[in-house]
């Protein structure tokens, strides 16, 4: 079905009594609450679950290593030597013979330690004339040089990983050494993004009044990366019914908004969530750009699911700042990840901050030190494009030196 237009040009949609702001932190933890209990656990094969949190704990299933094996290439040596060459190169993979007492084999690093042997000599420090091998210079080759030992790393059943922890490239090196071919993470919420506005193109240079789309490809990515699944962007024009028509009849777990949350001739959104029925556990915050943003809890789906809706403003640099205020919080929780620890950097300039709220700045890493960029307006896009970050600017601004938060970007 085909809504209708709904307004006319100097139609004024209805605004709910203003309350006050949350500040910024309240706002972020408002969104963590909001979201509840993470999203259920699912079993995937450990290669699909990348970008996931763990719902289980990683547990070793083996030790690590599961034997004495080689740190070197060289010989492994049994007792003091000299020792007597006997047998054919140890390679990794293969289960040697057990060495005697004075007797010495070539071997491999990662390769099974032979049973009997006491140490490695390396191969850069030995000598052999086909018969014998020799420590050179002459040195006594203290026992278990160069071997790791079976479990260094780990003992069979030994905790790893605990649940929240994100599945990363390296967690999935490490489950694969100790036993995993699947893993039981939490499901990823399922995003929509809708970007609203008449005025909006998907291709080609600005004309006719019209601007391109940009925040359609700077939130898509971003929203993979911190542990979400998107499942489309649909660009809405201004008008009531369409809008809640989308809304309504989205599948995702968390439906993302862009423009639309202020109190302008077109801006729907608070009248759609209010026909709706939807709460507004965040409706603005005390936060710069970025103020008139908000989250809503949707009614839920049919299913029984919960279902939120972030409305970003329609500001490209704004609606990066309601990302990492409403956005990303929320959907790390729903994805179970845990919380990160606060990034703490010292500036090398003073920051300037609002007067009443707090300030997101995009900064970048010089040293050890951040400093602020330029192109920092609501509207614009270049000094977001060249940040590691947004240092957090307590009201009134920081003198340089003064070490702040800073939330890093998606790379």
């Amino acid at each position: 079905m085909t809504a209708t237009r709904t307004h006319t040009t100097d139609a004024m949609p209805h605004r709910h009594a203003a309350r006050s702001a949350p500040s910024w932190e309240e706002a972020r933890s408002l969104a963590r609450r909001s979201a509840g209990a993470p999203l259920g656990s699912i079993g995937l094969a450990a290669g699909d679950a990348l970008g996931h949190a763990l719902a289980a704990p990683l547990d070793a299933l083996c030790d690590l290593p599961p034997f004495d094996t080689s740190a070197m290439d060289g010989w492994a040596v049994a007792g003091p030597g000299p020792w007597r060459s006997y047998g054919g190169v140890v390679l990794a993979g293969t289960d040697p013979e057990p060495l005697r007492q004075g007797t010495a084999v070539p071997i491999a690093t990662g390769a099974r330690l032979p049973q009997g042997a006491t140490a490695v000599l390396r191969r850069e420090r030995a000598e052999s004339d086909g018969e014998c091998i020799w420590h050179t210079p002459p040195d006594v080759l203290p026992v278990g040089r160069d071997i790791r030992p079976r479990g260094q790393e780990c003992r069979a059943g030994e905790p790893l990983l605990p649940v929240g922890t994100t599945v990363t490239p390296a967690v999935l090196g490490l489950a694969a050494a100790a036993g995993y071919d699947r893993l039981s993470v939490h499901r990823r919420p399922r995003v929509e993004l809708l970007l609203l506005g008449d005025e909006l193109l998907r291709h080609g240079v600005p004309q006719g009044g019209r601007v391109r789309d940009a925040l359609g490809p700077l939130l898509t990515p971003w929203l993979g990366a911190c542990g979400a699944e998107p499942i489309g962007v649909r660009m809405v024009g201004d008008d009531a019914g369409l809008l809640r028509e989308a809304v309504e009849r989205s599948p995702a777990d968390v439906v993302i908004t862009t423009g639309s949350t202020a109190a302008g001739p077109v801006d729907f959104l608070h009248d759609v969530l209010g026909g709706l029925g939807a709460a507004l556990p965040v409706d603005s915050v005390a936060v710069r750009p970025g103020h008139p943003m908000l989250l809503a809890e949707l009614p839920p789906a049919a299913d029984g699911r919960a279902r939120h809706l972030v409305g970003l403003p329609g500001n490209p640099l704004a609606a990066a700042a309601g990302m990492v205020t409403l956005a990303v919080p929320l959907l790390r929780r729903l994805g179970g990840h845990t919380d990160p620890e606060p990034m703490l950097r010292r500036v090398a300039a003073g920051l300037p901050g609002h007067a009443r709220d707090t300030r997101l700045l995009p900064v970048r890493h010089t040293g050890s030190e951040m400093v602020p960029l330029p192109f920092d307006g609501p509207a614009m896009l270049r000094g977001l494009a060249l940040a590691d970050g947004f240092a957090v600017v307590p009201p009134g601004g920081v003198p340089a030196g003064t070490v702040v938060e800073v939330l890093e970007l998606p790379v």
